[in-house]
């Protein structure tokens, strides 16, 4: 009599990430999810990076313009406050020794002497003469005669270099006022990341929308995963950035910031995340750093670059 025999037949499973799998590990460690981690990229978009013993200090000076940007608004206010004083008061002294020079000190109440500066009788007068020169008041009270070929000279120099001065000093001051770092304010993402299921596949997801009505014109958006490495020869890596595809391929990464938006990455084998598993997520010390650029409608045709910054490890598991 012939009996069934049962023959093993192997059913091949689809393969999914391991955050994905149910056959690991499940025992999280409590207190290392609780351990507060420094930073990468802070919350609103600054690094948390500071250079130290920087021995070339000279080449913040090369580019001083860049330099006097990026300085605190109380620094800055302060050097465009001493730039204009220093100035008058350098031009004024020269306006002060060549009339000490010339002698107009002791003619002032000489009717038939020509001075160089009409009513110039001491260095206060001196000073605000150079201030009337440099900022182009002309009250009309102190005035350069042609019989002062020095002054004239003097005149010519000091309103070139006025007009320097000004055109640094305030070109500066308004880049310092355009940042959009207050624009980013308005850009509001998700408090956390989730992990979950959407059209069959695992993807990372959070939530990006813009609060204000003028609206970010070709605006895009990338992601770096932040998470030191070792190397297969060994070399450890600080730090290491990877990229996080949201879509660049397949256009995604460009928006249209109308209403709150959806960013997906897929968790496939070319995913950071793919050999990181559910139980291991928690215990990962890395960091996702999005950044969304474009051009700000309001300012026209001025291109301004809006960073913020998402997420921490903690919330992947969320």
């Amino acid at each position: 009599m012939d009996q069934d025999v049962e023959s093993p037949v192997a059913i091949h499973q689809p393969k999914l990430p391991k955050q994905a799998r149910d056959d690991l590990p499940r025992h999280i460690s409590r207190d290392r999810t609780k351990r507060k981690t420094q930073r990468y990229v802070r919350k609103d978009g600054k690094c948390n990076v500071h250079h130290g013993n920087v021995r070339e200090t000279y080449r913040y000076l090369t580019d001083i313009f860049t330099t006097l940007v990026d300085l605190k608004w109380r620094f800055n206010l302060l050097i465009f406050v001493m730039v204009y004083t220093v100035t008058w008061l350098f031009f004024g002294m020269i306006w002060w020794l060549i009339a000490y020079i010339r002698g107009d000190m002791d003619h002032t109440e000489d009717p038939s002497w020509t001075p160089c500066v009409t009513n110039l009788n001491g260095f206060v007068s001196a000073f605000l003469f150079s201030i009337e020169t440099e900022t182009t008041i002309g009250y009309g009270y102190r005035v350069i005669t042609d019989k002062c070929p020095e002054g004239i000279i003097l005149l010519l120099i000091q309103s070139v270099l006025g007009s320097i001065v000004n055109a640094f000093m305030v070109g500066c001051m308004f880049v310092k006022i355009s940042q959009p770092k207050k624009r980013a304010e308005t850009l509001v993402f998700s408090t956390h990341a989730v992990i979950s299921m959407r059209d069959g596949k695992l993807c990372l997801m959070f939530r990006v929308g813009d609060l204000r009505n003028s609206h970010i014109v070709e605006a895009s958006i990338r992601a770096k995963l932040i998470k030191s490495k070792q190397t297969s020869e060994g070399e450890f890596i600080p730090l290491n950035q990877t990229d996080i595809n949201v879509g660049y391929y397949t256009g995604d990464d460009r928006l249209f910031l109308v209403s709150p938006l959806i960013i997906s990455h897929e968790i496939n084998q070319q995913s950071p995340f793919w050999e990181i598993s559910k139980a291991q997520l928690p215990k990962e010390e890395l960091e996702i750093v999005v950044i969304l650029e474009g051009m700000v409608e309001a300012t026209g045709p001025c291109r301004k670059q809006i960073n913020d910054v998402l997420m921490y490890f903690q919330f992947l598991n969320t």
